[in-house]
């Protein structure tokens, strides 16, 4: 049966939704094949509207497309997470540079409501990952959408939405694999407070400094993962 409360989109666009979830959530391994007859009797769509948003999500990098050979999760890897950290600080810099530029007091409102949403769920949770809590992941995302939200350039804005969802995909994945949860409510806060003050150089410094720090995590777990399937393929010859 579908999920995410699409019903009101076309049955292609509830399809792709309800598969980026999933994919984004990490409900599919890196990797995992995707068989469009099994995901159409999981999520009771037909095999058309599967197609075509496996198709999409291949634009996005979430799915890879093989050769008659259907469909794989994308893969997770340092050198993927290093050349997303890479694109994101190019695209981000320049999208919040210009939300400061020209953002009117609906943007401000917008930053606020978002900032203390999120710093509310973040209150709200216990020790452990935060990247798996749904709500804080919901209120974290509305966040990074909310501070670039007065950009004057739509496909800045499209392209941010696409790169977040493959960052949100690595803090999922990598969560499950880290030693210590990160507290980003104080992070949050000084990006706000600099953007509405128009401070770039603050602002600017400030989300490099968050997405790096995502990075380092990331990259800190993928080798975490991968030295633990090493010693795994090792044990079992």
């Amino acid at each position: 049966m579908a999920t995410d409360n699409t019903t009101t989109f076309p049955l292609t666009e509830q399809a792709y939704r309800t598969l980026r979830k999933a994919i984004v959530q990490c409900e599919f391994a890196p990797d995992e094949r995707l068989r469009v007859d099994d995901l159409s009797s999981r999520y009771g769509y037909s095999s058309s509207p599967v197609r075509e948003a496996l198709a999409r999500l291949v634009e996005q990098g979430l799915v890879r497309s093989i050769e008659n050979r259907g469909f794989r999760v994308a893969s997770i890897s340092v050198e993927g997470i290093t050349d997303l950290t890479r694109v994101r600080l190019l695209i981000e810099t320049e999208a919040l540079r210009d939300a400061m530029q020209v953002g009117d007091d609906a943007w401000e409102e917008r930053v606020v409501a978002a900032a203390h949403s999120l710093r509310l769920a973040e209150q709200r949770l216990g020790e452990g990952p935060i990247a798996l809590d749904e709500t804080w992941s919901e209120r974290h995302r509305a966040f990074h959408l909310a501070i670039y939200s007065a950009c004057s350039s739509q496909l800045l804005l499209n392209l941010i939405e696409q790169l977040f969802d493959n960052a949100e995909r690595y803090r999922r994945y990598s969560a499950r694999f880290r030693t210590a949860s990160r507290k980003k409510s104080q992070e949050h806060q000084l990006i706000m407070k600099a953007a509405l003050k128009r401070d770039e150089k603050a602002a600017l410094g400030l989300i490099k400094r968050h997405i790096i720090e995502t990075e380092k995590n990331v990259i800190d777990s993928v080798k975490t993962m991968h030295a633990q399937d090493l010693a795994q393929a090792n044990a079992s010859r």
